[in-house]
């Protein structure tokens, strides 16, 4: 064990120091993709551009405006409305220079922009060309053209530039229209990387148990509650507050004027498409954006000074630690078992039994059934002994905000309980490409390797359902997958329901 992992454990419970393994095999973290990341990052659409004086700019795009409305004209906001001719792409480039008097304007010395006039379908070309007829410096050389564009914002630096050559000039805004704040994820994934690999060893090993024993599948799930000093346990997202400044700087540009590549007297006009921010220089050529609120900083406040150093510390504490027990009294037959025996519906309900016992309700006479579809009391003594241990925060919500560390990705049912646990972070080691339910990833043809439970053709395919990151649901949960060479492989049937 590592001497950073060594203090990682030192700050762990009685309990937790006892149930971990000796040797931690270390792991990474990989952000799961939402399903809007994979499959429309990249939705095509036309929009109108034309060419003007930099002095003219303000009045082509009040027209613009004037025909489309201010709102039609405004959203496409990841677009630079303004670019000089140098700076749009090669292929633009030389397409335009052969329309009209393109040449003369990619190779005179007046000062001429390319400006974004706005998606096609909102505007029309007969009213756009009768408006810009208007303009005494246009009117004899009015240029419209259309050019494919990316409908929907970028969500990395990286794709901002491929897009930029590829179609237009475009703004990474330093935000996730698709997914959760990357400052969130990058944030949270700091924290949760210091000991992620202590509880996935954790489910890897409790899983190995309940095998051995009989029970179930080598699935296991650990269920943590993480205490930061300062931090509220509320778990609400707060809104920007107002007047917030944003930080605009164009792709390789500077801010300002320059970076909209307009003149400061029509400033205004080549805002990014239309939307007006105050603007300060920023590393990188990013934009930060506040129309989606950065939660992250509560992460991890600042720590008051005065205080001793073990009360700003962060502790975590086993809340339920559970094996698949889908054997357990029943013959194993067939792929199925008890499927309200799974590692994670056990996990949950533990947690819900504690809450229980900790509002010191009076215990009701049990019930003689032959057979107890939850198996939701421990069986495994890993197990009992975190259950007799007290909820760390009896006051919440079922499982509000902790933390699931699972072996395999959880299959459908079980993703859609931990949903409706209000459950706030997932961890998993295996992907279940057939069955799971939090990867967002497409399913592949020949996931099953050719088992032989599979009938002709009954793997085609399939979309992943991404339940970690879907609004609709009304709950996220942020979630990652735990990659290791160092430790052994927990193989299950492809088509099994984790």
């Amino acid at each position: 064990m590592s001497d950073s992992m060594k203090e990682v454990v030192e700050t762990l419970d009685p309990v937790s120091r006892h149930l971990i393994p000796p040797d931690i095999a270390l792991g990474t973290l990989v952000p799961l993709k939402t399903i809007l990341e994979l499959r429309d990052n990249l939705s095509l659409g036309l929009a109108y551009v034309t060419r003007a004086p930099n002095k003219v700019t303000n009045d082509v795009v009040n027209i613009a405006r004037a025909i489309a409305g201010d709102d039609a004209a405004k959203n496409l906001p990841h677009l630079r409305r303004c670019v000089k001719p140098a700076d749009i792409p090669p292929h633009l480039k030389t397409q335009f220079m052969n329309e009209g008097n393109g040449r003369q304007v990619h190779l005179g010395k007046s000062n001429w922009l390319y400006i974004v006039l706005g998606p096609k379908d909102e505007m029309s070309y007969d009213e756009l060309v009768k408006g810009l007829s208007t303009i005494d410096d246009i009117r004899d050389d009015i240029f419209v053209g259309t050019i494919p564009v990316p409908l929907l914002a970028p969500t990395s630096q990286v794709q901002a530039n491929m897009w930029s050559q590829q179609f237009w000039q475009t703004v990474y805004r330093k935000n996730n229209p698709l997914g959760p704040h990357p400052s969130t994820i990058s944030r949270t994934e700091a924290i949760v990387s210091r000991d992620a690999s202590i509880w996935m060893n954790l489910a890897h090993q409790i899983a190995k148990k309940s095998q051995k024993a009989g029970y179930g599948e080598p699935i296991g799930a650990v269920i943590v509650k993480r205490t930061i000093p300062g931090k509220s346990d509320s778990g609400k997202q707060s809104a920007p507050k107002e007047g917030a400044v944003e930080s605009e700087v164009s792709n390789g540009e500077g801010g300002g004027p320059e970076g909209d590549n307009c003149n400061s007297h029509h400033q205004n006009a080549c805002e990014v498409n239309g939307a007006s921010h105050n603007t300060a220089e920023v590393p990188n050529g990013v934009i930060n954006d506040v129309n989606q609120p950065d939660i992250s900083s509560s992460e991890a406040p600042a720590q008051d000074s005065t205080k001793p150093d073990t009360e700003g510390k962060e502790t975590t504490q086993i809340v339920a630690i559970a094996a698949d027990a889908r054997w357990y009294q029943q013959e194993k037959v067939g792929l199925t078992g008890n499927p309200m025996a799974h590692a994670a519906l056990r996990a949950i309900s533990m947690v819900a039994q504690k809450l229980v016992r900790a509002e010191d309700r009076p215990k009701s006479e049990q019930k003689m059934m032959e057979f107890e579809a939850f198996q939701d009391k421990p069986l495994l003594s890993d197990e009992q002994l975190v259950f007799d241990e007290d909820h760390p925060c009896p006051d919440g919500y079922l499982c509000h905000e902790l933390e699931l560390y699972m072996t395999h990705e959880p299959c459908t049912m079980c993703a859609m309980a931990i949903l409706h646990s209000r459950m706030g972070r997932i961890v998993f080691r295996h992907r279940m490409p057939l069955t799971g339910g939090m990867s967002s990833e497409d399913r592949g043809y020949d996931a099953c390797g050719g088992s032989s439970a599979c009938g002709e053709g009954s793997c085609g395919g399939g979309q992943g359902l991404g339940l970690h990151w879907r609004k609709e649901l009304n709950w996220t949960l942020l979630g990652w997958e735990w990659e290791s060479d160092s430790i052994e492989s927990l193989s299950v049937d492809a088509h099994l329901h984790a």
